[in-house]
Parts: structure tokens; sequence; C-alpha cells
């Protein structure tokens, strides 16, 4: 795990971080975006792309938000491998 999008993102589509991100490794679902662990390489732009405070590193997450570590790991321990999905995608479950 690397950088996880936190709670002040939920509901919000502001998409800076997603094209800040060189490895297109953050991907919209249906109430926030997502970056897939898998993908990532450990770059950290899309932080300061970030309109509020809400991404950071997984042993930086705020205790408040510590639940978003799981959601991103369930989301996407629930889907395909990642071959084959486009940038701004949507995901399913």
């Amino acid at each position: 795990m690397a950088y996880v999008i936190t709670q002040p993102y939920i509901n919000v589509k502001h998409a800076g971080c997603v094209e800040d991100c060189p490895v297109d490794c953050i991907y919209e679902g249906d109430d926030m975006y997502y970056i897939n662990p898998d993908e990532y390489v450990d770059y950290g732009e899309c932080v300061p792309a970030s309109l509020v405070e809400a991404i950071f590193y997984h042993s930086d997450v705020p205790e408040q938000w510590a639940r978003f570590i799981e959601k991103n790991k369930a989301l996407f321990g629930a889907l395909p491998p990642p071959e084959g999905q486009m940038r701004n995608g949507e995901l399913t479950e």
C-alpha cells in the first residue's frame, strides 16, 4: 500500500490528482477516487494536486480516517487484475 485517498475527497470529483498522476493509477469509484496499490509507483505527485489535504502515505493517514486504508485494499482486492482498465474508468465490484 502506498498513498491513500481519504474522507475529504468523499463525493468530490476534482480530478487534479488524476491528471497529475504519471502512472495512471487513480480510478474513479462510486463516491471517490482510489489509488491502485498494484500500479502505484512512489512518486507522490498526486499529493500537491489535491485541493484539500486528503491524500496521505498509508502510514501517515490520520487515525480518524484509518478505515480508508482498508476500503482501498478491499476495493482493489475484489477487482480483476489491472490490465485493460482505462484511466478514469469506472470501477466495478
